[in-house]
């Protein structure tokens, strides 16, 4: 085999390799305001073993202010604005990189009854979680984590206002004040409910009580039907807490909002399909929260009065 063609054939062969390097790859940004660009091979106490190709290098945590994923930029072209959500085509990571690159939009909504999870959908501060986790509530409160550097902060939001309620779908849409400083990472609903059987999910929420818990699993069935309604059925754990949280796949987009599971069984949770909680957002003015009628999207007329003063004779027998 001449030389040029075995080398050819060598820079071919190597291709997939070096591509399936690049997607894997981590954005670490410095501070000084540098930037390194690789694998990131090991995490070992304090410090990050990165592959930058040509050699590895060992960087201290302490000097990283934050780490994306590279695909991370390459993401924001796939971005659909749907009015006061968004939907993308993500590429697909880990659940590792996926939760922490997602992970500052889910939120705690606290209640004097409970608590529960919600998710942020826009830079508004608009965020979806339950109906029952805010049913017969006024006084609302969201904890947020916001990233600095390599620890996450946590801010208590009061006066979380409520926007939209459907007990029917079990879905309200809130919008948390914006504090100074902060600026809101929304996440994206799934343009397609392209889910099946078999395919890995993860869900991020606040069981009880307990903050920013990830758990896995996989789809056991997309459409369970249960009084009258379909819900995506999956094997990642969820308890009381969850509620509101949002059920991403494997590219880190919400496919459902995580609502109930069954009480005497593990592995059987269920979560509102995208399909429904989009159609909720679009719609959700026919939903607006109404303070003289509350925890309903609908207003009821009053009955009119009986035309006789007199009560009926069945009411004094």
């Amino acid at each position: 085999m001449p030389r040029s063609f075995a080398l050819a054939a060598a820079l071919v062969a190597t291709l997939p390799v070096l591509a399936a390097a690049a997607a894997a790859a981590d954005v670490l940004e410095l501070r000084g305001g540098q930037s390194v660009t690789g694998e990131v091979l090991k995490e070992d106490g304090d410090a990050l073993y990165v592959d930058l190709g040509v050699d590895v290098v060992r960087i201290p945590k302490d000097r990283v202010l934050k780490r994306r994923a590279e695909s991370e930029t390459d993401a924001v072209s796939n971005v659909t604005d749907r009015g006061v959500y968004q939907t993308a085509d993500l590429p697909g990571g880990s659940v590792k990189q996926l939760a922490d690159q997602y992970g500052e939009g889910v939120v705690l909504i606290q209640t004097p009854g409970g608590l529960g999870s919600g998710f942020i959908i826009n830079e508004d501060g608009l965020a979806v979680t339950n109906y029952h986790v805010v049913e017969k509530e006024t006084r609302l409160a969201a904890t947020l984590y916001t990233k600095e550097g390599q620890s996450l902060r946590r801010r208590r939001v009061q006066d979380v206002e409520l926007v939209a309620l459907n007990p029917f779908l079990d879905l309200a849409l809130v919008r948390i004040p914006k504090p100074e400083g902060v600026t809101f990472k929304p996440v994206f609903l799934s343009e397609e409910a392209d889910y099946r059987e078999g395919d890995a999910v993860f869900a991020i929420g606040n069981p009880l009580g307990l903050e920013r818990s990830v758990s896995q699993g996989i789809v056991s069935n997309r459409h369970r039907n249960f009084e009258g309604l379909t819900y995506i059925q999956t094997t990642a754990q969820i308890n009381p807490g969850n509620s509101g949280g949002p059920l991403f796949n494997d590219r880190g987009e919400v496919i459902g909002v995580t609502n109930m599971k069954l009480t005497f069984g593990e592995g059987l949770g269920f979560a509102i399909p995208v399909t429904f909680v989009k159609s909720f957002l679009d719609e959700w003015e026919a939903f607006a929260y109404d303070r003289n009628n509350a925890n309903s999207g609908y207003r009821y007329l009053e009955a009119p009065s009986r035309r006789n003063p007199n009560p009926p004779p069945a009411a004094e027998e």
